[in-house]
Order: C-alpha cells, then structure tokens, then sequence
C-alpha cells in the first residue's frame, strides 16, 4: 500500500517516498501559547493526528514534532496587559491546548518542543547565515537577507519583484528590504530577553521551527504541516533560513490544511468569530467534534456552523446507537439463516476495508473513507431493526463486520471506537446535567412508560413519552427495551 499526498511544494499529489525508510520525520507548527485554542487549531491536531496514525498503520516509524511557540509578540503583550509573567501565561494555555487535544483523541507527538527552550540552536544557526553572507546585524536586530537566498517565493509561488511593489519599510526597523525577515530582535524594555553575539534580545518568530526541526529530525525532513495561512511568509522564510543555513533540501513534503471558517470568512481570534476548543467540549462528545473535522477533505475549507456540528452528532448518535443493537442482540430461532436476508449487510461490507484504506491512501481524504464507514453502518442499521428473529449465526456475521469497522475506524479516523454503552451513559448524563435533571430521574420515568405500555396504558405511556420529548428525550421501543438519548 502506497500513501499519495497533496506536496504545496511541487503542487501535485505525489507518492510518499520517505527519505530514509522505514523512518519518516514529521514536523507540524503548533500553537502560539497566548490564548485559549479555537476549533482552527483543533483541524491541524486532528488532520496530521490521522496522517500519524495513516503512517504508523503503513509501517514506518515515525518522529513527529509539534512546537509550541512561547515567546512571541501576541505573548508578550497578552502577558504585560494581565500583568503576569510570560511564563505563566504560556504555561497555563499550553497546558490547556494538551488536555483538550487528549480529550480529542490526539496522540502525543514524539516531541513537543518549547521555543523558549531552544535559544541557543536559533543563535547558532543565525550565526551560520550571517557567516555565508544570507544575514546582517543592524543595531542589535539580525535580519534575513531574501535577495541573497535566489529560491525565495518557490513554495508560495511568488516572485520578489512583485513581492516588492508598494512595500515601504517602516521608520522603526532597520532592514535593507522591506522584504527581510527578523531573525534576532533587539531587546525593548518590559520584553523577555536572552543574551546573544548581537547583545540582549529575543528570537524572530520564524527561526524556532528551523531551530527544532533541525535538533529532532535533522538538516533534510520529510515532511512539514499546517495550515495554508503559514505558507507565506512563515513556511517559505522557514526554507530560506534552513536551506540557507545547511544546504541542503529543508522539507520533501509540504501538506497545508485548509482553514475553518464561519460564513465563508477564516476563523481567527483577530476577526473575534471564532469558537473555542474548550466550548465545543463542553457542549458536545469528543468524537463528534472529531469527526466533524474530518468530515471534508483537508484541503478544503471547512465551514463552522451549529448546524453542521448537530448534524455530525445525529450521525455519531445513529452509528452508535447501531453498534448498541448488535452489541445486545441475542439469537431468536434455531436453525440456519437465509443467505439471503443477510445478503445486502455482506455485500456492502466486501470490499469495504480496501476502500475506506484507499480513500485515507488518496490524498488522506477522510470524508470519503467517512462516507464508506457510514454507508455500511446503515446497512447494519436497517438489518438490525428490520429482523428481530436473528439467528446465532447472522449475530456472529454482524459481530465479525462490527469488530472490523470500529477497529478501522478507532485506529485511523480516532472515533467509533468506544463501549456504545459506555458511549450513550456518558453523553445522557452530561446532557441531563446542562438540563438540571438527573440520570436516575429519566430512568424512573421510563420503567414506568415500558410497564404503562406493556400493560397497555397508552396513556400514561403517551404522556410521559411527551414530556420527555419536551426535554429532548428520544425514545426508540423494543419488546425488551426502551433505548433513549438526549438531543
């Protein structure tokens, strides 16, 4: 099995082909530690979380580094207006981004490097660029020289002179080029600083990821991830310093997500329309939010919505729920089942595991493998509710085809994994709890709805099926049980 994917560098998909196999270096930008994450960080995590896990699934061995960048401007100034320590500040959203990205399901990278830890890799590679002449020391402050670096623009496909065309230089720096990036900043009063060749100071955003990357996975990577916005000027100053600094090739793969939006319009913190990971949590089930993320291609855009995510969560509710009833089902006459009954459930599922494997292989498309995953567990779900006189032997089919799913499902896409039991136990109460009622309650109430029925009391039956639909109860009823959950 061969992965395909999308390279910004060459734009093309191309196959994957390691630098050294089985070995595969992975490094993707993470946050920037100065405020609570938003679902747009959520996308990244969870797309190069599948591409992990695609990976690991192939075979290789993997080293995946994701950053976190802890001293930054947005840092710097966020810290001085709540009058606390840079560190602190960092220190809590960092930890805040990781609980949320367990909860998601997100595996923990090999390494997840600070960048205030790294200082003097940055300094030594700052002083290697100022050594070949790609860099200059002005006041205190270093800067890239990108007339010097002839690739400049090869990743987002922009040609310096063009780039140049109304750019001015602003009074207060000190480039030569409007278009020269900091490398070293200068230190300002009130600002964290370091001690450097160039005096006191701090490094330039950019040149943490070429600092990390090159510690962890060496001077050549196979392949570096975010999101389409760090394609300029982030990603293509990365490989201008790196390549620079080693010559040699810095990524072989470049693969960019595209960007949550909210009616059409990107997702930021500036823009103040963006939602956070920490709300989304609390309002849904983990995997809901996770498969709502997967469920476009990665290198489209994703469209935020109340809507949508609802939507996601009826699908989530429907495949578990599905998973409930073939977990509880229990053989109702002897003898041979009737191929045929069963036909439609195996046929849809021949095949299934080389598609859902093909879509993931094909450009890491995800709502496709996702559709599969559904189409078959419809079928699961029209079988399990049309026939209530199951076989044993149409029950060990459907065990078989469920075990496979939820195995595929869990060890690549990161949902569909779980207990359904468990699955509906901890959403009920989670929901009841916003609602002020308690799990007990609702359970009293429909004991006594199954005995209404059973003793044909519609009307009690009714009316309390009534009131809980007011609550957004939902009841489905068998001759052994009531199964429910909460809207």
């Amino acid at each position: 099995m061969k992965l395909s994917i999308y390279n910004s560098l060459t734009r093309r998909v191309e196959v994957f082909e390691p630098l050294n196999p089985p070995r595969v270096t992975m490094y993707v930008c993470g946050i920037t530690a100065y405020d609570s994450s938003h679902l747009g960080h959520a996308r990244s995590a969870v797309i190069f979380d599948v591409l992990y896990r695609l990976l690991k699934f192939l075979g290789y061995e993997v080293i995946y580094v994701r950053n976190i960048t802890d001293i930054d401007d947005k840092i710097i100034n966020r810290a001085n207006k709540e009058g606390i320590d840079w560190r602190e500040l960092t220190d809590k959203y960092t930890r805040e981004y990781q609980e949320e990205m367990e909860r998601l399901g997100v595996l923990k990278p090999s390494y997840e490097p600070k960048a205030s830890e790294h200082i003097s890799e940055m300094i030594e590679i700052i002083e290697r660029l100022i050594k070949k002449g790609l860099a200059y020391v002005s006041d205190g402050d270093v800067y890239f020289s990108v007339e010097k670096f002839p690739q400049y623009g090869k990743l987002s496909g922009r040609k310096l002179e063009e780039m140049l065309t109304g750019v001015r230089i602003d009074p207060s720096e000190r480039k030569r080029n409007p278009l020269d990036f900091a490398l070293w900043k200068s230190a300002k009063p009130g600002e964290p600083y370091w001690e450097s060749p160039w005096g006191y100071g701090r490094p330039g955003w950019h040149i943490e990821c070429s600092a990390m990357s090159l510690k962890y996975l060496g001077e050549t990577i196979d392949i570096h991830g975010g999101g389409l916005d760090l394609i300029f000027p982030h990603h293509e100053n990365e490989i201008a310093q790196s390549e620079g600094a080693t010559g040699k090739p810095f990524v072989r793969y470049f693969i960019h997500h595209g960007l949550i939006t909210v009616n059409g319009e990107k997702m930021s913190k500036s823009l103040g329309n963006f939602v956070t990971t920490s709300y989304l949590l609390e309002k849904y089930h983990p995997e809901v939010i996770r498969a709502f993320l997967l469920s476009k291609h990665y290198r489209s855009p994703l469209d935020y919505s109340e809507k949508g995510i609802k939507e996601m969560e009826k699908a989530i509710y429907r495949m578990y729920e599905t998973f409930y009833w073939i977990k509880k089902a229990k053989p109702k006459k002897e003898g041979p089942s009737s191929k045929e009954r069963i036909k439609g459930v195996i046929e849809a599922y021949q095949g299934f595991k080389e598609k859902f494997l093909e879509s993931l292989l094909e450009d890491l498309n995800t709502a496709q493998a996702m559709g599969f995953l559904f189409s078959l567990e419809g079928e699961l779900y029209n079988f399990i509710r049309k026939f209530s006189d199951l076989t044993s032997e149409e029950i060990k089919t459907l065990e078989e085809i469920l075990k496979e799913l939820q195995k595929l499902s869990g060890e690549l896409l990161g949902f569909g994994h779980s207990d359904p039991e468990e699955f509906f136990k901890i959403e009920r109460e989670r929901k009841l709890k916003r609602l002020g009622k308690s799990f007990e309650e609702v359970e009293k109430l429909i004991e006594t709805r199954f005995k209404a029925r059973k003793e044909k009391n519609f009307e009690l039956a009714d009316r309390i099926r009534e009131e809980l639909k007011e609550l957004g109860i939902q009841l489905k009823d068998t001759k052994e049980e009531t199964f429910w959950y909460v809207e």
